[in-house]
C-alpha cells in the first residue's frame, strides 16, 4: 500500500494504525499539498458488497457532519479493488493513552472532554446516525486540550436500510446494556458509553472488568457501578452525579439528549450546583412510596422528595440511588441466581450470534486471545499458537512493567480469521522526566503565553474564559499550575484568558435571527443563560428577534438570564360580520358596531338622528372604521299629503297620512297642481307644510 496513488490525488505513506474493518495510513494529498488519514478497508471485507455498501453510505453520512469535535471527512472513493476515506490528520495522543500514562484526570478536565464529546454527539444525533462505539480509544486529545471523535466504522443511520447486522459489538467495556443484549439503539446508547468514558477518566479505571467480553457484558446488564469517589475521593459529588445518571441500566433514566447532557455539564464547569443537583435527581418508579405526593413522570423516574430525619425533602442523587440500588441487588441476589443462569445462557447467544452476524461467520474465523497483562514474548507467542500473525509492536512510557502488554488490537474475543495480525502495545517503563519551572502567564497575549510554555518544553492549553477586574480583556489573566512550580516537561498547563470585568452589557440583538442572536448573547462561554419567546409584531420581519429583556445596553452579570423575543410577523386580522344599522338610532348603530371592535364616525346628519347610510357591509376586519350618515328623526305629529291619501285641488286641503312615523295632523299651505304619489296615489300641493319649524317637503 504505501507508495500507491488513490483516486489519483492521494498518495499513501506510511501506516498509522489498524482497527477491526479498517487500516489507517498517513497520505498526501498531492492536489491540496496537505496530510491527511487514509483509511481504506481489509481485503476480507472489501470483496464483500454489504461491507462495501456499508462502508460507502457510512462516507457519505460522516461526511455530514461538521463539528469541531468531530473528525472531518474530506473525500471517499474506490481504486481498483480498495475502498478508501480520506479524513483529516490529527496530531496528538488517544485520550485511553493518556489515562494510561497520567492516571485519573482532574475533575474540571473531565467535564470539559465530556462536554466536548456530548457537542459532537449532538451533531451526529441530529443527523439520525448513532455512534455506537464511543470509548477512550476513538477520543484523540490535540496538542491545545481539545478532543476530536474519531471513527464512526460501526455507526448507522438510524434510517439506513443496511442494518441488518446493526448488532456489531463495541468494545464491551464501553458498550450500553442495550447494546449488549441486542436491542434497538437511540442517542442514549451513546450517552451511556460517554458516561462510562468520563468514569474511567475521572477514575483512571472502566466501571465493569473481566476475564473476556461476555463476562463484561454481563456486568452492563447486572451490576451497578461503584460511585467513582469510592475509588478516587477527590471525584467531586456534583460530578459523580453526572457520570451516574449517564449510566443508567434504563434508557430512559438517562439524560435523554446530548444537548442536555451538555447543558449539565457546563453548569457544572459554571459552578451552578443546584443547577447540577436539579438535573442529576432521579428516583425509580418502582421506589416511589403511597402517600409521598409524588407522581412519577416520563422515563419511569421521578423528583425524588426523599424523607430525612428533619422530615424535611431532598433530590435523591445519582450516587445515592446507585448505592441504594447497590444494596437492593446484594437483597435480591440469591432470588436471582437462577434467573440469571437462564439469561446468561440467552445473553451469550445473543452476543456470539451478533458477532457472527456482523463479520460473517465462517469456519476460518475464531476468537482473538486475550493477551493484555501478559510479557511480550508470552503474548507473541500466543498469538502463533492461536494461528494468527504478529502485527505492529508499539512500546509506549507506562506505570506498568517494561515488557508488560497494556493494550491490543483487535480486542480480546473477537472474531477474526485466521492469519489476522494482532497489533500490541507494550510498556517500555516509566520515563525519567525532567523538571522546569512553570512560568508567569499573567498579562501575556495567548500567543505569547503558549510559546513561553513551549519554550519550557511545556503543552499549553487553553482552558475556558474567565471574567476578571485587573487583566484587560484578551489577556492571560490565570493559570491552573502555579507559577515558579516545578513540574516534569510535557506537562499540560492551562491558562485562562480574560473576559474583562465580570458586568458585561447586553448588545443590540434587535433584528437578528433567533441563532444570531443568541450566539452572540451566549459568546460561546455562557455568557447570558438565553431564553426564546414569540410575539406578533408588525415592525420587525418574521423570525427576527424584536424585544430584548432586559433591554439592550443593560449591564448584568455573567450568567445573567436574558429573555428574547422573536417575531411571529403582524397578528393575523380578525374578520368580524358587521351589523346592518340602517334605520336604528344613531345612538344604539353607534354601541352596537363599537361592541364589535368596529371604529365608528358620523359622517354627516345629526347624532339624535335615524342612520340613513353605512359605509361598510357583510363583513370587515376587525378594527375598521365605519362612517354613518343620519337624517333627523320624525318620531311626534303632523299631517302631510302623500303616501296616506290621493286627491286633486287647490287650496287647502286636509287628510291623513300615515308616512314616516307621523301620525298627527298638520296643514298644508295653499298649493295648485296635481302629482301622482308613489304607488297611485295622487297629491295635491307644491308648496310647503311646516311641522314645527322645519320645512317638509312630501
Amino acid at each position: 500500500m504505501p507508495g500507491m496513488i488513490l483516486g489519483g490525488r492521494y498518495q499513501v505513506q506510511d501506516k498509522i494504525g489498524t482497527g477491526g474493518m479498517a487500516t489507517v495510513f498517513r497520505g498526501l494529498d498531492e492536489v491540496l499539498g496537505r496530510t491527511v488519514a487514509i483509511k481504506t478497508m481489509l481485503p476480507q471485507y472489501a470483496s464483500d458488497p454489504s461491507f462495501a455498501a456499508r462502508f460507502k453510505q457510512e462516507a457519505q453520512a460522516a461526511a455530514a457532519l461538521q463539528s469541531p469535535y468531530i473528525v472531518s471527512v474530506y473525500d471517499w472513493g474506490k481504486d481498483a479493488d480498495t475502498y478508501y476515506i480520506v479524513m483529516e490528520y490529527l496530531r496528538g495522543t488517544d485520550l485511553k493513552s493518556g489515562i494510561r500514562k497520567h492516571g485519573a484526570l482532574d475533575c474540571k478536565k473531565v467535564a470539559q472532554i465530556g462536554s466536548q464529546i456530548a457537542q459532537a454527539l449532538s451533531v451526529a444525533h441530529k443527523h439520525d446516525i448513532i455512534h455506537r462505539d464511543i470509548k477512550p480509544q476513538n477520543i484523540m486529545v490535540q496538542p491545545d486540550g481539545n478532543i476530536k471523535v474519531m471513527d464512526f466504522g460501526i455507526a448507522r443511520a438510524k434510517n439506513s436500510h443496511l442494518t441488518q447486522d446493526n448488532s456489531v459489538l463495541g468494545t464491551a467495556h464501553y458498550v450500553s446494556p442495550e447494546q449488549t443484549q441486542g436491542k434497538a439503539l437511540g442517542p442514549t446508547t451513546d450517552i451511556y458509553s460517554l458516561g462510562i468514558v468520563m468514569y474511567e477518566a475521572a477514575t483512571g479505571q472502566v466501571p465493569f472488568q473481566g476475564d473476556d467480553a461476555i463476562s463484561v457484558a454481563l456486568k452492563q446488564v447486572n451490576e451497578q457501578p461503584k460511585p467513582p469517589s469510592q475509588l478516587n475521593p477527590a471525584v467531586d459529588p456534583a460530578l459523580e452525579a453526572i457520570i451516574l445518571k449517564c449510566m443508567q441500566k434504563s434508557p430512559a433514566d438517562r439524560f435523554q439528549t446530548a444537548d442536555e447532557l451538555h447543558r449539565t455539564l457546563r453548569d457544572y464547569l459554571a459552578g451552578r450546583v443546584q443547577a447540577v443537583n436539579n438535573a442529576t435527581a432521579l428516583l425509580p418508579t418502582n421506589k416511589i412510596e403511597s402517600g409521598t405526593g409524588v407522581q412519577p413522570v416520563k422515563g419511569g423516574t421521578a423528583s425524588m422528595p426523599r424523607v430525612e430525619r428533619t422530615n424535611r425533602y431532598r433530590p435523591q442523587s445519582a450516587t445515592e440511588q446507585a448505592a441504594e440500588m447497590e444494596a437492593e441487588r446484594e437483597r435480591k441476589h440469591r432470588r436471582n441466581v437462577i434467573l440469571g443462569a437462564i439469561g446468561a445462557v440467552a445473553l451469550i447467544a445473543a452476543i456470539v450470534f451478533a458477532a457472527f452476524s456482523a463479520f460473517g461467520s465462517s469456519a476460518a474465523e475464531k476468537a482473538v486471545p486475550s493477551l493484555v497483562g501478559m510479557m511480550q514474548d508470552d503474548a507473541i507467542a500466543t498469538i502463533r499458537e492461536e494461528g494468527f500473525e504478529v502485527g505492529t509492536v508499539d512500546p509506549v512510557a507506562s506505570d506498568r512493567p517494561e515488557g508488560e502488554v497494556i493494550d491490543q488490537s483487535p480486542s480480546a474475543t473477537s472474531m477474526r480469521p485466521e492469519g489476522t495480525r494482532i497489533n500490541l502495545i507494550v510498556s517500555k517503563g516509566a520515563e525519567t522526566a525532567t523538571e522546569v519551572e512553570v512560568p508567569d502567564l499573567k498579562n501575556l497575549s495567548p500567543e505569547d503565553a503558549e510559546a513561553r510554555l513551549l519554550e519550557r518544553q511545556l503543552i499549553p492549553q487553553k482552558g475556558e474564559d474567565q471574567a476578571s477586574d485587573e487583566v484587560e480583556a484578551g489577556k492571560v489573566c490565570g493559570q491552573d499550575t502555579a507559577a515558579g512550580e516545578k513540574v516534569e516537561a510535557g506537562t499540560t498547563i492551562t491558562y485562562h484568558v480574560s473576559t474583562g470585568a465580570d458586568a458585561v452589557a447586553v448588545p443590540d440583538v434587535i433584528g437578528d435571527d433567533q441563532n444570531t442572536a443568541r450566539d452572540r448573547l451566549s459568546n460561546g462561554d455562557g455568557q447570558f443563560v438565553v431564553t426564546v419567546e414569540h410575539e406578533y409584531s408588525s415592525s420587525v420581519a418574521e423570525g427576527r428577534v424584536c424585544r430584548v429583556e432586559p433591554g439592550v445596553g443593560t449591564t448584568l452579570e455573567k450568567g445573567s438570564a436574558v429573555t428574547i423575543y422573536v417575531s411571529d410577523g403582524p397578528q393575523p386580522v380578525q374578520q368580524v360580520t358587521v351589523y346592518d344599522v340602517r334605520n336604528w338610532p344613531y345612538a344604539d348603530a353607534k354601541a352596537t358596531l363599537e361592541l364589535y371592535g368596529f371604529k365608528v364616525t358620523l359622517g354627516s346628519g345629526p347624532a339624535d338622528g335615524v342612520v340613513t347610510y353605512q359605509s361598510v357591509s357583510g363583513s370587515a376586519p376587525y378594527g375598521s372604521e365605519i362612517v354613518l350618515t343620519t337624517e333627523p328623526s320624525h318620531s311626534g305629529g303632523g299631517t302631510d299629503y302623500g303616501n296616506g291619501g290621493s286627491g286633486t285641488g287647490t287650496g287647502t286641503g286636509t287628510g291623513t297620512n300615515t308616512g314616516d312615523s307621523g301620525n298627527g295632523g298638520q296643514t298644508g299651505n295653499e298649493g295648485t297642481g296635481e302629482t301622482t304619489g308613489d304607488n297611485g296615489s295622487s297629491q295635491t300641493g307644491s308648496g310647503a307644510s311646516t311641522a314645527g319649524n322645519g320645512a317638509y317637503t312630501n
